[in-house]
């Protein structure tokens, strides 16, 4: 049985996204006056989108779990059908650390895989103007070379411990540059590297690196201990950004960018785990001795991602990460009740 061709549902035709792209990746989209959906807002990034879009002058959508499970292909398109937006930022998934990854790869997998196909497919079917689908700095190989331009996607095997993330992201660019190519869909994506910041996940099991270390530290302070231990031998390098210098790279580019090719969002500065550790320790006020514990693995040895497509969009970030861990721990405080 031969398949019957769809019609483009998107605001544009492919034809016009293919003569927009030819033109250069700078373009002009106004965000005032559009219904916009932040699928995931109750997420560290989701949060920090719906504060930076508070400024924007458009209306902002949002959907909790109980009313609409976002792993279910009916009830997504449902209610995209009901609320009609324009834009759609998809910062929904399930997130983790190394220890998550790597006692849940099923699920690492399926929900992430669910949720963005879901929210693509609906955004499709209801004519959304533009989509920005996040990713991951974990998307790109093992050994890429540094700093990782965009180009190095599918150049190499994947570190191990989060590959399984790392392919349901891949899987999200492909759909959205597979979109724009059959339907013209203007559906962009954008690579963050490691975040941190108010709304993050500060438990031990789950959490990813920073958050996890400063928990460690101001509890390891409060018990007066002289020593905390941080996984691995503390070589592996790694970036930073605050979550709030994000939410406005992301808004930017939903701004000035329209390319099918993913792009990368960072701070373009990393440092050892080691040395984080010890920034972390003299911001909360730990003063007792930081040892490593090779038993436990590594990850990715570097993970520096180049913001050169990101700098030439006129895109820099605002908030330094001694200023920016300073304002995590008052956050981390402040949520746990202990300030």
């Amino acid at each position: 049985m031969t398949a019957r061709p769809v019609e483009p549902r998107c605001a544009e035709d492919a034809e016009r996204v293919e003569r927009k792209s030819k033109a250069g990746s700078k373009t002009s989209y106004a965000l005032a006056g559009k219904r916009v959906w932040v699928a995931g807002h109750r997420g560290m990034v989701g949060g920090a989108l719906v504060r930076r879009l508070a400024t924007e002058s458009c209306e902002i959508l949002t959907v909790d779990r109980a009313t609409v499970d976002l792993t279910r292909q009916d009830t997504v398109e449902r209610w995209t059908a009901k609320v009609q937006p324009q834009v759609v930022i998809v910062a929904a998934a399930k997130v983790g650390g190394i220890i998550a990854n790597d006692r849940y790869p099923a699920e690492f997998l399926y929900e992430n895989l669910l949720m963005e196909v879901n929210i693509v497919h609906a955004a499709w079917r209801s004519g959304v103007e533009k989509l920005l689908f996040l990713g991951s700095s974990c998307i790109y190989p093992k050994f890429a070379e540094q700093p990782i331009l965009e180009e190095a996607l599918l150049t190499g095997p994947l570190e191990p411990t989060n590959e399984w993330y790392a392919i349901a992201k891949i899987a999200g660019i492909k759909l959205c540059q597979a979109f724009r190519r059959q339907y013209g869909c203007d559906f962009i994506s954008a690579m963050p590297t490691n975040l941190y910041g108010p709304g993050d996940n500060y438990d031990l099991e789950t959490s990813h690196v920073l958050p996890a270390l400063i928990r460690k530290t101001h509890e390891a302070k409060e018990r007066g201990d002289e020593q905390i231990a941080i996984w691995g031998t503390g070589s592996p390098r790694r970036e930073f950004l605050h979550v709030d210098d994000c939410a406005d790279a992301l808004v930017h580019l939903l701004k000035v960018y329209s390319q099918p090719e993913h792009i990368n969002v960072g701070s373009g500065e990393d440092l050892t785990i080691l040395d984080l550790a010890h920034l972390v320790a003299e911001v909360v006020g730990f003063r007792g001795k930081i040892v490593s514990d090779p038993s436990k693995p590594d990850g990715t040895p570097r993970k520096l991602m180049s913001g050169e497509k990101l700098r030439a969009l006129g895109w820099q970030p605002l908030i330094g990460l001694r200023d920016g861990i300073a304002g995590a721990y008052r956050a981390y405080l402040d949520e746990d009740g202990k300030s």
